[in-house]
């Protein structure tokens, strides 16, 4: 089954599951941000096949998500090491654990957990605003037309949505309850 490219769309949530919608990709940045980093333990700890991990590495360093470093001379051999791009997915594959750890966890309970060594406190990842630092939810949040924003495949509703809310400043709720409302109605 041919998947549809997604870079076209004008989401950057589609732009960036085009690069990692499916659960290898997430995992071997899993692992390479862990310290997993050589391909044939990338291959042994995912029990990946090496053709498809092969792949997979080889569009993560097109992307310049991942880059390619020599360990050792003779043999030639590389290692696998996340770029600033590759390192700022660490939020995010953050979010999906949590996630995961909420509703998908275990009776035990969660499989890892993550320790913030600056503070010795076992967290979890909270989305917050930059400015007052209180967490991010769609109840609390309205998305505002950006200069890359357009209708078309992938956000032929979400598009005209999003801009009709252009003459809105961000800080009140009046058009985006209007759209809101639209949405869900459909009216």
């Amino acid at each position: 089954m041919t998947r549809t490219p997604l870079s076209g769309v004008a989401c950057s949530i589609a732009r960036a599951t085009d690069l990692f919608g499916d659960a290898w990709t997430a995992l071997i940045m899993r692992d390479v941000l862990v310290g997993i980093r050589r391909f044939d333990e990338l291959a042994e700890d995912l029990g990946l096949s090496r053709k498809v991990l092969a792949a997979r590495l080889a569009r993560l360093t097109e992307e310049g998500v991942l880059t390619r470093e020599r360990y050792r001379a003779s043999p030639p051999r590389d290692e696998y090491v996340a770029t600033e791009k590759g390192r700022e997915l660490y939020p995010v594959l953050l979010a999906l654990m949590a996630w995961g750890d909420k509703w998908y966890a275990d009776p035990a309970g969660p499989p890892a957990r993550i320790r913030h060594n600056t503070c010795g406190h076992v967290t979890t990842p909270v989305t917050t605003c930059a400015v007052c630092r209180e967490p991010l939810t769609p109840a609390d949040t309205t998305q505002l037309p950006g200069p890359g924003g357009r209708a078309g495949p992938g956000t032929r509703l979400l598009g005209p949505l999003i801009a009709a809310r252009a003459d809105d400043d961000g800080t009140g709720p009046p058009r985006a309850a209007e759209a809101r409302s639209h949405l869900m109605t459909g009216e």
